[in-house]
Parts: C-alpha cells; structure tokens; sequence
C-alpha cells in the first residue's frame, strides 16, 4: 500500500530547478557521429534534467583534442594544442556534473581518466570565497559496458571528484552491464526486433532516475545556501596562518 505521506511528498514537490546549469561528459572511445552506447544511457538523465528546466550541455570528450597533463593549459608545457581551456569554462559555470563512461577492461576509458587528470589540473584554484573551485558543484556519473565493473569504475569517478571538491549526493552512480563476454550493449536493438537492450531494465532506469533527481535536489540546496560555509575550509585563510581549532602539535 502506497505510504500517504510519501505520497503528498512528492506530489507538493514544487522546486524551481530552472537557474541550475549541467554538463553532461561522455567519455566514450567513439568519435561523433559514431554511436555511443553510453550517450543512450546519458539520455536518461538529460531527459530529466530538461524536462524540469535546468539549462543542459553535452559534450563527447573525444571529438576534442585534450592534451594529456595536469595544468590547465598544456600549450604552455609543449603540447601544440588543447582545447581544454575552453571546455573548462564549461565546467566552471556547471552546477551539476554527470560522468559518462564506457568499461573497458573493468576500467573507465583512458578518455575519463584524462578528464579526471585534467579536472586535477584546476584542484590549487580557488572561488571567491577562498575555498577549492569545485566547491559547491555535485557530481554522479553512470557506467555502460558488458563486463563487470559499475560499483568499481563508479567508485573511482565519484572519489576523484570529491577529491578535488565536488559534494557526492546519496547515490550518484547507475549503470547497465549485459551479460559477460561479447554481446549486445546497451541501446542495440534486440534480436526479436522487439524494443532496445536494457531500456526495460527496472534497477536501471530507477539508479539513474535518482541519481538525477538526488543531483538537482543537492544542487539547489548549495544555490539557496550560497554554497558551503567556508569557515574551516578557506585555503587562502589558511594560507594566512587561520587554524580554524586544528590543535598546534607543538603543544599535543
């Protein structure tokens, strides 16, 4: 029986999502206009994110040249282009991140790992308030593949983005493996003609649903907040010699 008070819950549900901003990142091998399993399973968020009218950008990582490194620009360092800098403002102004990212060998594709290396690039950065520049953004991400490995490439995305200062929601990973070994990916047409692979997937469609919803839901309340409190987190105050009550070990 359907709880009445979930029920009103949702149902009174009347957030105003509509300043809030998102990127969307595929980091599949394929370049555009090749298809892409993982850009079908993205689908399912963005669909959710544009229907409750936050502004969506998409972009497929590998259709860029991203020189490898860790600084924000690599022209600086020897590399004869990136095109990161560019990407980077989009980043900069998204309130909410969704990682795409195809398994290969039970890991994320070298194309995320070079994100997650480039993403690092920005970690000494600082916002107005002193604290790292990722502060008071989220991040999820979702996984395709037919190997195992969801909860393992998941784990290593959301603990690289928390790393440098994205705030994680309560289950911000989904994903969908087929069954082990060479087979239909996600989005392939069945061998009946009867539908696409996975799209009927129930665990699929409900992590990834609330992984979107937990991403917006989380997103508002750090814009309404003004972010997070910058007290005991402000690198520049540190930097000045505040301590914010971290005993002195010259005295433990």
């Amino acid at each position: 029986m359907l709880d009445k008070t979930q029920e009103k819950l949702c149902t009174d549900n009347r957030t105003d999502f509509s300043d809030l901003k998102a990127l969307t990142i595929n980091c599949t091998l394929k370049p555009s206009p090749g298809g892409s399993h993982t850009d079908k399973l993205l689908g399912i968020p963005e669909t959710i994110l544009v229907r409750n009218k936050v502004a969506l950008e998409q972009i497929r990582l590998v259709d860029h040249d991203i020189a490898p490194g860790v600084y924000p620009d690599m022209t600086e360092h020897g590399a004869e282009q990136d095109d990161w800098p560019v990407i980077w403002e989009k980043f900069r102004a998204a309130d909410i991140l969704i990682v795409g990212t195809p398994i290969w060998l039970g890991e994320k594709s070298s194309v995320c790992q070079r994100l997650i290396e480039r993403l690092y690039a920005h970690s000494g950065q600082t916002n107005d308030k002193g604290q790292y520049v990722f502060y008071g953004k989220v991040g999820g991400c979702i996984v395709t593949g037919n190997e195992d490995g969801i909860k393992h490439v998941g784990m290593g995305v959301l603990y690289s983005l928390q790393h440098v200062g994205y705030t994680i929601p309560p289950q911000a990973d989904a994903g969908w493996i087929g069954e082990a070994g060479p087979g239909p990916s996600y989005g392939d047409p069945k061998e009946d003609g009867d539908g696409y692979v996975g799209f009927d997937n129930d665990f699929t469609r409900r992590n990834t649903t609330f992984m979107t919803w937990n991403l917006m839901h989380m997103a508002r309340m750090l814009k309404d907040a003004g972010g997070i409190p910058c007290h005991g987190n402000s690198v520049d105050l540190w930097k000045e010699g505040r301590r914010f009550d971290a005993p002195n070990p010259e005295y433990r």
